[in-house]
């Protein structure tokens, strides 16, 4: 896995939107639903032309929160070597982020919110203990993990949520580039990034993800 080279080519975004207020949006119209399927699908992750992993993703509208899951496996053996698990809330705070990996040694990590900060709780591979990380960060700070795309996505959808309005059939964005403070947990660090690369989304069906090219990584992200 390129953890490292991923995220960092990654944390950029083109053109974006907010899951929080499509949620809201869809909780009112539709409260009938104790659980709705907002996009599932995969990405195929392509380095050099060549299929390296597959991340399978799913969110879901679960009593008016937001719960976003994916799974990444190594092309070839098909095995699952990454799993992530988000909730949200409709206004964007986090309830609760789980990470654990398989391969090549497993390891686990929480992230929930704990008064004025998030706490970050982590299982080491080598002995099974637990150390704590807290990060002077807000609830509402975006997760940005390593190789989940589909964390593009959903601070894509709040990027176009703050910054976008509908006009004329088409939606409106500011011109400048925005500035967003995310948590990356699996490198236990915040950083602030700013949505500026190249990245497709689909103006016809809610603006989901459909492809990000990083030509610096020579890496492309395709929905299948």
């Amino acid at each position: 896995m390129r953890s490292r080279s991923l995220i960092r080519q990654a944390a950029a975004l083109g053109l974006a939107c907010s899951l929080l207020a499509f949620a809201a949006d869809k909780n009112e119209k539709q409260k009938s639903s104790p659980s709705q399927v907002v996009d599932s699908g995969s990405f195929s992750v392509l380095v050099k032309g060549q299929l390296v992993v597959t991340e399978a993703f799913n969110i879901r509208q679960e009593n008016g929160n937001s719960r976003i899951k994916a799974e990444l496996k190594e092309t070839g053996s098909g095995q699952t070597v990454q799993k992530s698990d988000m909730e949200i809330t409709p206004s964007g705070e986090l309830l609760h982020y789980e990470w654990s990996q398989s391969s090549p040694a497993v390891s686990s990590l929480t992230v929930v919110p704990n008064n004025d900060f998030l706490l970050e709780k982590i299982t080491a591979a080598a002995n099974g203990k637990t150390a704590e990380q807290p990060f002077l960060m807000p609830s509402t700070t975006a997760i940005l993990d390593n190789n989940f795309f589909i964390h593009r996505e959903v601070l894509a959808w709040r990027y176009l949520a703050a910054a976008c309005h509908p006009k004329g059939g088409s939606q409106q964005c500011a011109k400048d580039a925005a500035d967003f403070g995310v948590l990356v947990p699996q490198e236990h660090g915040s950083a602030r990034v700013r949505l500026e690369w190249t990245l497709w989304v689909d103006d016809h069906d809610q603006f989901k993800l459909m492809r990000v090219s990083i030509p610096a990584d020579s890496t492309e992200v395709v929905r299948d």
